[in-house]
């Protein structure tokens, strides 16, 4: 409710709601970012009709290192599903630019159920991925609501294993496709936090 003096980043800014909610709540400087012209037109516009201070720049998510900062609040809203590269995207979120707090959403579709996850499985294990519940990223090929964008929808438990393999710790799920999620382990300046996959096969 209250962002006086936060610096906010907003990836994926379409036409500027988001960043111009949070100017409108205090913070001290907004930054929308987006690959498509047209939508900062639209936000720029936008911004000038609300009378709020917003910078927008073209950049893309798999970018951001180019911005050299962190911010307070990072807000990654409906862009997941439409990257070819969706965890890379969450890495480089985490490395560069998150500084506290991020919130997230993602289309998810398939079972919303959590389940129990050992830490490794034996090589044989073949019954595990007919679960409906087990993590999955599904991929369109083609089209999902008539937009080629549409390249890879979650389930819920994908969702979650995907921030937490990126370093972030969900904080907070206030709606079924939201999520509050902070940096693990403090600060993004350290990079992501990996967890250890020990040996693979390859």
């Amino acid at each position: 409710a209250d962002l006086t003096g936060k610096t906010v980043l907003d990836i994926g800014c379409n036409a500027g709601f988001y960043s111009i909610e949070m100017k409108r709540r205090g913070a001290a400087r907004v930054l929308g970012i987006d690959f498509d012209e047209a939508y900062l037109a639209q936000a720029r516009f936008a911004a000038e009709i609300a009378d709020c201070e917003i910078e927008f720049q073209k950049l893309s998510v798999y970018d951001v290192g180019a911005l050299s900062e962190t911010f307070d609040v990072v807000l990654f809203m409906g862009v997941l599903y439409h990257l070819r590269h969706p965890l890379l995207a969450l890495d480089l979120i985490r490395e560069h630019v998150a500084g506290d707090l991020m919130i997230f959403q993602s289309m998810q579709r398939g079972s919303t159920d959590l389940p129990e996850m050992e830490e490794n499985y034996h090589f044989w294990t073949h019954d595990l991925f007919d679960r409906p519940e087990f993590p999955k990223l599904h991929f369109i090929e083609h089209r999902y609501a008539d937009d080629p964008t549409n390249w890879w929808i979650p389930n819920r438990a994908c969702t979650e294993a995907m921030l937490r393999s990126a370093g972030f710790e969900i904080v907070l799920h206030p709606e079924q496709e939201v999520y509050f999620c902070r940096a693990a382990g403090g600060a993004a300046s350290g990079g992501p936090v990996y967890p250890s996959k020990g040996q693979r096969h390859d």
